[in-house]
């Protein structure tokens, strides 16, 4: 994630080139000027929008506190109160000088769906000729449901079965709202993908199966399994993960039909 501050890496991995540095902002000026809080961005991912060359944005706040979060800064849930290091309108300056380059711009986090300026910033970056992707948990199944006709592609974390979810988020309702939002997802026809991540402090092989299986049979496909890693997480998880993968809850023949992120 490359930020005008120090912020923890992004699901893309390796930090790009600051989009600000040694700019000047271009005479594009952006539709709104409500203050979206960005904590940093990847000018350029191949990972974030599967099949896609992106930008992706980190916007500030989550509701939960997930074992495996890898960007624990990103969590603090009132935007307001957290100074951005880079501004919305610089990003979309970056963004027009890049767009030649771009398919689209992926919103990530934190949890996007936390801030109320993100209807006006898909506006900003529609108005670029750009398509826009959303990664999202579905805390806020009617806030999904308001977004969803704004975005080309959307990927949706599935944590665990609804009834364990708390085990992963810390949040008791966490599962049910993931799970309306799945089902507001599915009836909506935007492109998208279902991920879950094995977390191995967790999930037993008995309860990614149980999982999976669920999961198909409310329809989901192209269900993608990610691996939990160490780097940027709260050092007493990644102690208890001690380096155990993904490997080490499934056997190498379990659901052959989904795809392994390593």
């Amino acid at each position: 994630m490359t930020a005008l501050a120090s912020t923890p890496p992004g699901p893309s991995g390796r930090p790009a080139g600051s989009p600000t540095a040694g700019h000047r902002t271009s005479s594009h000026r952006s539709r709104t000027l409500a203050p979206l809080a960005v904590a940093g961005m990847t000018s350029l991912s191949t990972v974030d929008w599967p099949g896609r060359l992106v930008a992706t944005v980190f916007l500030q706040g989550c509701p939960w506190r997930c074992t495996y979060c890898h960007a624990p800064d990103l969590a603090a849930v009132a935007p307001g109160d957290v100074t951005s290091p880079i501004s919305w309108p610089d990003v979309v300056a970056f963004l027009e000088r890049r767009r030649e380059a771009l398919d689209g711009v992926v919103f990530s986090g934190g949890e996007p769906t936390l801030q109320a300026a993100l209807p006006a910033a898909i506006a900003d970056v529609r108005n670029l000729g750009l398509a826009v992707g959303l990664h999202t948990a579905g805390p806020w199944p009617v806030r999904l449901e308001h977004v969803l006709p704004l975005v080309d592609w959307v990927g949706l974390d599935i944590k665990h079965l609804p009834e364990d979810y708390a085990l992963v988020t810390g949040a008791r309702p966490s599962g049910e709202a993931a799970y309306k939002s799945l089902a507001v997802l599915q009836r909506s026809g935007v492109d998208h993908e279902v991920r879950t991540t094995v977390d191995p402090t967790v999930h037993s092989r008995a309860d990614v199966l149980e999982l999976c299986g669920r999961l198909a049979a409310l329809g989901v496909r192209g269900h993608v399994l990610q691996e939990a890693h160490p780097l940027g997480t709260d050092a007493r998880y990644a102690a208890a993960l001690a380096g155990r993968r993904l490997s080490d809850v499934l056997h190498d023949d379990d659901l052959p039909q989904l795809e392994r992120r390593t």
